[in-house]
């Protein structure tokens, strides 16, 4: 048995969750910030420990940033009231949080955020068929919120459910082929190779855009933000899925929603930004210094904050679709265009080759 690796796994296994539920964190405080500045708000800026106040300078400036407000927010869901509604069914209203966090956590498995950090390779699980792992995992997080629909015995939460099923169905089939293109064109399933041909030749949004575009689009339909947010909709169903939810439960479906949008950022800088390289500084191929591997990984980190950002600012922007009206987006115009792309691109590789 190899317990260097079984060590350094287990490692690369919790800080990877912990840095993707910390960056879920924060990205809550960036979309009340975002969504502030975009109202012409001021956002949090009050929430500090004591001990913050006797730190010149930095103290307060830290505190009008904001950053402990994901810090009271954590501990104010750990305390709150864990109520269970009395006519759900409740194995299945306790499972359906579970269910959801799950796959937006190991979906991450697969996503290389840098080359080498010393000896190590800065992925948990380095896959030939990375892709196919990714989609596998990623259809399985609609069960969660499927299940709480159902388990709530509710007509909103179950409303919520069955529309989250139709519209995370509909716009993975996009998205899975949208990257066919980006696999004929790097002749590879391993995400790590996926960079490698990148850091040689090229981000891939330059030689695919439009299978860019189609899994833009499909991501936010998959993380069920705006303007595809029709499993909540305030508005029409309260809250949806997670209407009766409360305390760690809520908790948990609400980061879910940021993981999969950090999951989703992090497969599209994977798959057409060059994921951790860039063209210059000496960050083009791989490498075993510690210091190079370091910057790799803030280049991956800096470049998926970007994706989030536009996610966040997407949101408040934009109204929500009506839902005759995303199920024809869907089907009607983003199914065909990916099936074009795919031939389109099929058709260029054969004629150059």
């Amino acid at each position: 048995m190899d317990w260097n690796f079984i060590i350094f796994s287990v490692v690369k296994v919790a800080i990877v969750i912990g840095a993707v539920q910390t960056f879920a964190a924060y990205a809550v405080l960036a979309e009340r910030k975002i969504s502030a500045w975009i109202q012409d708000r001021v956002g949090p800026n009050r929430v500090a420990p004591p001990f913050v106040k006797y730190i010149p300078v930095l103290g307060p400036l830290l505190t009008r940033w904001g950053i402990f407000q994901p810090l009271a927010d954590g501990l104010k869901f750990i305390l709150k009231e864990d109520f269970t509604p009395a006519n759900v069914r409740k194995a299945y209203f306790w499972l359906a949080p579970a269910i959801s966090i799950i796959p937006a956590t190991i979906v991450i498995a697969v996503i290389p955020f840098g080359s080498y950090l010393g000896r190590q390779k800065m992925v948990i699980a380095d896959l030939n068929v990375g892709i196919l792992y990714t989609f596998g995992i990623v259809s399985l997080g609609v069960y969660g919120i499927v299940l709480a629909g159902y388990a709530a015995n509710s007509k909103y939460p179950f409303l919520g459910g069955i529309r989250s099923s139709a519209q995370m169905i509909s716009y993975e089939i996009s998205m899975g082929m949208s990257v066919i293109p980006v696999f004929l064109i790097a002749s590879t399933l391993n995400l790590s190779q996926v960079v490698n041909w990148q850091a040689q030749h090229g981000w891939l949004v330059i030689y695919a855009p439009l299978s860019f575009l189609i899994f833009l689009i499909a991501g936010f339909a998959e993380t069920n933000r705006l303007p595809f947010d029709l499993p909540e909709a305030e508005t029409e169903l309260v809250g949806g899925y997670h209407t009766e939810y409360s305390s760690m439960k809520f908790a948990l479906f609400f980061l879910a929603e940021y993981s999969n949008m950090v999951a989703a950022s992090g497969m599209m800088v994977t798959l057409f930004f060059g994921g951790w390289s860039l063209p210059f500084w000496g960050l083009d191929q791989p490498a075993h210094g510690i210091g190079i591997g370091i910057a790799q990984i803030i280049v991956f980190i800096v470049k998926m904050a970007v994706l989030m950002t536009l996610f966040i600012w997407v949101r408040w922007m934009f109204p929500r679709f009506r839902y005759d009206q995303l199920m024809d987006l869907g089907w009607r115009r983003m199914v065909p265009l990916a099936l074009a792309n795919i031939l389109i691109t099929a058709v260029v590789l054969w004629a150059v080759a």
